[in-house]
């Protein structure tokens, strides 16, 4: 028998060795699992079908109303205002009797430029009279100045002739004499005749266009509406003294307002380009909840750096817009040949989109032609690449992890 002491030793290592062998015997019986493989991941997606198409990009502007007619009436001459008619806002017809400065304020004028034109009048028939008078007058003149010469003559041979005096012939040569300035001085009288009508003819001109100056103010003191419009400003009361040039009141017609707004440099040459073609290009403004078509009537002639004013007529009868409205509109470009509109959220940095090819995205990279605004307020943006045929399978979902070759897979449509 093996020691006491040896026993305490021996078992438990007997025990341990036991154990391990179990447990090798164990590991080894145990079942063998397979291993496993790690398995790709495929993103759900959702797409469009590609359908190129003639569509036109919309451009969002910002404009104001505007009255390019609009009419400001102003005093033609100084007065006292003695009857206003009409308020801010108000609608007139035309012809309405809208406002009236004293007529005695310019009465006067008129009557003293009639009194000078008459004056002028009756001085020029004068002169025509006096002128025939002087043509008479130079005839006799000069029949008298002959029989001076004869008288002369005749003194002469008497003296000769030992059968007249010295002071005979000195009264012949005396009378001969003057009769030659009387000549003289007729002729002349007759020889201004022309030159004193034109100067008549002149002030006579000259005091027809006061009258008629006169005149047109005193007309013109009664303020008119010179179209149906509407008032829209009145700057004076009944009452007030006004001095020439001063504006009265201002008036615009309703059916000729313009909305300006500014257009971006970069489209100005498309633009103007289509103007220049002759098309039309429309656009929708938005305005306290209303919708009004417009049509763009011409570019500014003007431009900076900045860009170029447009000018858009509203196409509607009746709208609810004023001077000085400011209004958000959706201009459409002229259109574009072979684009597709897609979600915005399709185009990845501004010129790529993905294609679904065999399970798996593929990227084209676009040109971004601009962007199409619906009648429903949406917004998608029209690209362009003619490699992309028609019914090409366009991945419309945004993944953050986009990149060629990801595997993909269709989202499931719900059951209709």
């Amino acid at each position: 028998m093996l020691p006491r002491a040896a026993t305490k030793v021996m078992l438990p290592l007997l025990l341990l060795a036991v154990a391990v062998i179990g447990f090798g015997y164990l590991r080894s019986s145990k079942p063998s699992q397979p291993q496993p493989r790690p398995s790709e991941r495929s993103w759900v997606v959702e797409t469009m079908e590609a359908q190129p198409a003639r569509l036109a990009p919309s451009l969002t502007l910002y404009g104001e109303v505007e009255a390019p007619t609009l009419l400001q009436s102003a005093a033609p001459g100084a007065g006292i205002v003695s009857e206003v008619h009409v308020r801010e806002g108000q609608q007139v017809r035309k012809d309405e009797l809208l406002l009236l400065i004293d007529p005695r304020d310019f009465e006067p004028a008129v009557l003293q430029a009639r009194a000078d034109v008459l004056d002028l009048e009756a001085q020029t028939a004068e002169m025509e009279l006096r002128s025939e008078s002087d043509r008479r007058a130079l005839a006799e003149e000069r029949r008298m100045l002959e029989l001076a010469r004869n008288a002369v003559e005749r003194a002469t041979k008497l003296q000769q002739q030992n059968l007249g005096s010295d002071s005979t012939l000195e009264q012949a040569q005396q009378a001969l004499g003057k009769q030659q300035l009387a000549l003289t001085t007729r002729q002349l009288a007759v020889d201004s005749y022309t030159a004193k009508l034109n100067q008549l003819a002149a002030r006579l001109a000259r005091n027809r266009a006061r009258l008629a100056q006169a005149e047109l103010a005193l007309q013109r003191s009664r303020v008119v509406a010179a179209f149906d419009g509407v008032i829209s400003e009145v700057n004076v009361a009944a009452g007030n003294r006004v001095q020439a040039a001063q504006v009265l009141l201002s008036l615009y017609p309703r059916d000729d307002l313009e909305v300006r707004a500014r257009l971006p440099g970069r489209y100005q040459n498309e633009i103007q380009a289509a103007l220049s073609r002759g098309e039309t290009l429309r656009a929708v403004a938005t305005s306290q909840a209303a919708r009004l078509p417009l049509v763009l009537r011409r570019l500014a002639g003007r431009a900076d750096p900045s860009g170029i004013d447009a000018f858009f007529g509203i196409d509607a009868p009746t709208h609810p817009l004023l001077p000085g409205n400011l209004v958000e509109l959706v201009l459409s470009r002229p259109a574009q040949e072979r684009v597709i509109a897609v979600p915005l959220q399709t185009v990845y940095g501004n010129n790529r989109v993905f294609l679904l090819r065999d399970g798996r995205m593929h990227g084209v990279t676009v040109e971004a032609v601009g962007h199409l605004t619906s009648a429903d307020g949406s917004e998608a943006l029209l690209i362009r690449n003619d490699a992309i045929e028609r019914g090409s399978q366009i991945i419309v979902t945004h993944l953050p992890n986009a990149l060629d070759g990801l595997k993909v897979q269709l989202a499931e449509l719900p059951a209709s």
